[in-house]
């Protein structure tokens, strides 16, 4: 009997080692959910960088137009972030900021892809919002954040604004 209690403890030992790395396993092998619409964000905006060959048309709007009236479209500096370039195009309709397009931005692979899904149309409406490029900073895409602001900066100098 005293053989019998010694292997006791030991099954017990046993068996809760074996529960725990099955739950560490189980979280671990847990992902986080994604919808659908995170795919489909990225794609328009993959698309009007691919349309984004009009620095012709950009240099067209700016001469038509003065500081102050007309429509101009200028398409800021690229700045280089850790994680890649981020290049911000700008229209002013009668020194009002009437859009503002990322016509690059980091993409490289599905996590980049993930954060600037919901960064950029983040960062534009802050942009249109506060009509200027005093915006804050979008939670986990810091790096596009900071590139956005200062080619925001760049094309509303170039603007004169």
């Amino acid at each position: 009997m005293h053989a019998l209690k010694k292997n006791r403890p030991l099954r017990r030992v046993t068996l809760a080692a074996a529960g725990t790395v099955t739950g560490v396993v189980l979280l671990l092998s847990l992902k986080p959910h994604t919808p659908p619409a995170v795919a489909q964000a990225s794609s328009p905006s993959g698309q009007s960088q691919s349309s984004g060959s009009s620095p012709g048309a950009s240099a067209g709007g700016s001469s038509g137009g003065t500081k102050s009236t007309g429509t101009r479209t200028v398409t800021g500096d690229t700045v280089q972030t850790r994680w890649g370039p981020v290049q911000v195009r700008v229209t002013v309709r009668n020194g009002v900021i009437t859009e503002v397009t990322a016509v690059a931005y980091p993409q490289e692979n599905p996590k980049d892809q993930e954060i600037n899904s919901y960064a950029i149309p983040q960062l534009r409406r802050e942009a249109l919002a506060a009509q200027s490029a005093q915006i804050d900073s979008v939670s986990g895409a810091t790096y596009t954040s900071d590139g956005y602001r200062q080619s925001l900066q760049s094309a509303l100098d170039s603007a004169g604004l």
